[in-house]
């Protein structure tokens, strides 16, 4: 007898484009949600667009929070119970969303993601990822109700941060293949739908770089669109394998060993050149992925991350350590390898 069952939790709406956080209300009177809204935010977000939120919400309570860390999920719950809110509104980049997403499953209420950079595509998943100490946990958390993102306010964003968001979409090239080796090598199991979602949202980025220039409200537009793809891509297969391989795994390590040195699109981007090189050899997809992040003005080299090559070499080595993943590096590569891949890869 079949027995198998899934439950995907997606959003139940995402409006995107010109001008749309002006329509934050309305998107949220659609959701016919109780009780009174609170609003997480940081204060670059804030200053840029706060006022607009609190316009369209009579006597919004709020907290600005200058990182991401458990403590500030903390001062969310307790901050949102205090004044009795019925949904969180999550205003801002990586820090404010991932937060109110933890926190969001922690109070048993919805959020709304309201982006106000394309940096990562947690503006949209199941997951939330917060620093502590030398390490980053990925936890497992609900997605948003809800998604707006003025594509007016997101092409403003410093263009570093769209880069980064651009390289952590093109890098589920190799995160599907780290998903398929395991599925073929160690029977994890595996989702061909969400596979092919994620593939596709890479390719399409791959295939628009020349379209994907600073300033350009269609860029952001582009960007966004294939955030949300991923996001759905991960909540289908309910766990981020569609979107995180071998090359976050070196990430995770650079943020272990070199703290702070560069955004986390732009060193998964940079991993994922070399583990793609691990997958396919010197003349496979790899030089794509390259061509591709040197034409939106990502990041390709050690040099352009701000990292030596010894500390590269060293996240590559031992990013197997991370997390109990099967991915392309398997139990470790040797030095030898790393440094043989990070070469002709133009990386050191």
């Amino acid at each position: 007898m079949f027995d198998k069952s899934t439950w995907i939790k997606l959003p139940r709406s995402v409006l995107q484009g010109h001008g749309v956080l002006d329509d934050l209300s309305a998107a949220v009177d659609e959701l016919y949600l109780s009780g009174e809204p609170f609003l997480v935010t940081s204060p670059s977000p804030n200053r840029i667009a706060g006022d607009r939120v609190r316009e369209q919400f009579d006597g919004i309570s709020s907290v600005s929070l200058d990182r991401a860390s458990f403590e500030s999920v903390e001062r969310v719950v307790d901050a949102a119970r205090e004044a009795d809110a019925g949904y969180l509104i999550a205003l801002g980049g990586g820090k404010p969303i991932d937060v109110a997403k933890m926190a969001s499953d922690r109070l048993d209420c919805g959020f709304i993601s309201v982006p106000t950079a394309a940096s990562h595509d947690g503006i949209v998943s199941g997951r939330s990822s917060i620093p502590e100490g030398d390490t980053r946990h990925s936890v497992a958390a609900d997605p948003p109700l809800a998604v707006v993102a003025d594509t007016e306010l997101l092409a403003e964003a410093p263009w570093e941060l769209t880069t980064a968001g651009c390289a952590d979409i093109i890098s589920n090239y190799t995160a599907v293949k780290d998903w398929e080796l395991a599925h073929r090598l160690k029977n994890v199991e595996y989702s061909e739908y969400a596979g092919a979602l994620s593939q596709m949202t890479a390719e399409m980025l791959v295939g628009s770089a020349d379209s994907i220039k600073p300033g350009l409200e269609e860029s952001a537009w582009i960007v966004t669109k294939a955030l949300v793809s991923s996001g759905v891509a991960m909540s289908i297969a309910g766990s981020s394998r569609p979107a995180s391989g071998a090359e976050h795994l070196f990430s995770h390590q650079l943020d272990r060993i070199a703290p702070g040195s560069a955004l986390h699109g732009h060193q998964v981007g940079v991993g994922s050149i070399m583990t793609e090189y691990f997958h396919s050899g010197a003349r496979g997809e790899w030089t794509d992925i390259r061509d591709a992040l040197s034409t939106m003005g990502a990041p390709t080299t050690a040099d352009e991350l701000g990292i030596d090559d010894e500390t590269i070499i060293e996240a590559l080595t031992t990013a197997h350590e991370i997390r109990d993943r099967y991915t392309i590096l398997g139990n470790g590569v040797s030095e030898e390898a790393a440094i043989e891949a990070a070469t002709i890869t133009g990386v050191i």
